[in-house]
Formats: C-alpha cells, sequence, structure tokens
C-alpha cells in the first residue's frame, strides 16, 4: 500500500487546514482605515439594481495537480494610486486618484509535480521511507470580489478619467498578497506543516520511520 503513494497518480492531498491569518494595513494606517468605512457606512446609500445577463460559460482546459496543501494566508491591503497628468501643453497638472481596500487569500503547499526521479524511495526491510521534497510555493492567490472595492476615487477637473487605474490596483494587491505569503517564517511553518502531515500520511500507510528533507531552494526536477 505503501509503495502506491510514491506512484505518479497517488500524491494529492487537499483541503489542508488553515494555519496563520496575515492581516497588512497599506498606505493608510488601520485606524485610519476602521474610521473611514464608519463614515462610510453612516450616510445613505443610493437605491439602484444590478442586472446580471445571462452569457455562455466556456470549459477551455481541465488539468489534474499532485500537490499538498499545507498553510492559507489570510491578507488586507490598501492600495492608494495617482496617476499624475500634464495637461494644457503641460502648462497644468490634472490627477486621477484611487483608493481599492482588498482582501486576499495565498495557499501555500508543495508541488510533486517537482518531484525527481530519486526523490522518493521506500526500503521494505527497514520500513523507512525517503523523501526529498521542492521547497513550499504559492499554489494559488485570489482576491476577495465580497471583500475588495474602490473606496474613494477622485478625478480633478482637468484630469482624464484613467480606467485601467481599478486594474492597476488590483494588481498591485495581488502582489501585496503573494509578497506577504512568501515571507521566510510563513515557509518555513509550511515546511514543518507538510513534513507533519506525510509522515502522519506514511505511517498510516505502513512506514516504520519517514525522512525527509528539502532540494535547495531553486533547484527544480
Amino acid at each position: 500500500m505503501l509503495e502506491s503513494f510514491f506512484s505518479p497518480r497517488v500524491v494529492e492531498r487537499r483541503g489542508a487546514p488553515t494555519w496563520l491569518v496575515v492581516l497588512l494595513s497599506g498606505a493608510l494606517g488601520a485606524g485610519a482605515l476602521g474610521a473611514g468605512l464608519h463614515y462610510l457606512g453612516s450616510g445613505q446609500t443610493p437605491s439602484s439594481q444590478v442586472e446580471v445577463r445571462p452569457t455562455p460559460t466556456i470549459l477551455s482546459a481541465v488539468k489534474d495537480l499532485s500537490r499538498l496543501e499545507v498553510t492559507e494566508v489570510h491578507v488586507e491591503k490598501v492600495v492608494d494610486l495617482a496617476d499624475r497628468q500634464k495637461v494644457a501643453f503641460g502648462l497644468l497638472d490634472g490627477e486621477d486618484n484611487l483608493l481599492l481596500v482588498a482582501s486576499g487569500s495565498a495557499i501555500i503547499g508543495v508541488d510533486f509535480d517537482k518531484l525527481g526521479p530519486d526523490d522518493a524511495s521506500f526500503d521494505e526491510r527497514t520500513g523507512t521511507a525517503r523523501l526529498t521534497l521542492p521547497q513550499p510555493e504559492v499554489l494559488t492567490s485570489r482576491l476577495d470580489p465580497d471583500n475588495t472595492y474602490v473606496y474613494r476615487r477622485e478625478t480633478s477637473l482637468l484630469a482624464s478619467r484613467n480606467e485601467r487605474l481599478e486594474g492597476r490596483a488590483r494588481k498591485e494587491a495581488m502582489v501585496a498578497v503573494e509578497k506577504a505569503a512568501s515571507e521566510p517564517e510563513i515557509m518555513q511553518r509550511a515546511r514543518a506543516q507538510a513534513e507533519t502531515q506525510l509522515k502522519a500520511l506514511l505511517g498510516k500507510l505502513g512506514a516504520k520511520r519517514v525522512v525527509i528533507t528539502w532540494q535547495a531552494p531553486g533547484t527544480r526536477a
């Protein structure tokens, strides 16, 4: 039964528990952001109705994954962008400002597709399983659509509204999420959690001893 663990088909384990919550405050401090949100919620909201029009959904690809998810990170980020523009032949200044409140998450884990042919072995005589694992990495990252929104948008009289500014802000938020997830202490915790899960799994499959080492950073099988 243990031998099947090292086959290419049985290396995926999903649904790992959440171990860490990382909160970031961005250009505004946490107190300033909280005060701003409280003020925003205190005013009257105009009546509106959003209509979702049906469009076709196309399944473009399906891919099997061999990954062990071990750590999930939640990140809060405020992105403050300003598009400074020169108008009237450069004689006057205009500015388009956007403040994005973003909430995102990232999942850190081990990609077993990067295991080399000699990175997993089992000694039947001693019951020892040996693994040399690729370094943990950010497997997926996303922004929470329900909690990511434009808090403020201001376009000066002389400026043109930059329709790409919100997209740029969302990209900056994603960079912040992935950077927070890649901090050394997060990766260290991911390694420890991966070792714990794999030792428990291999023990249930019959291994008496599990030895886990890690590939050097940047090594690809």
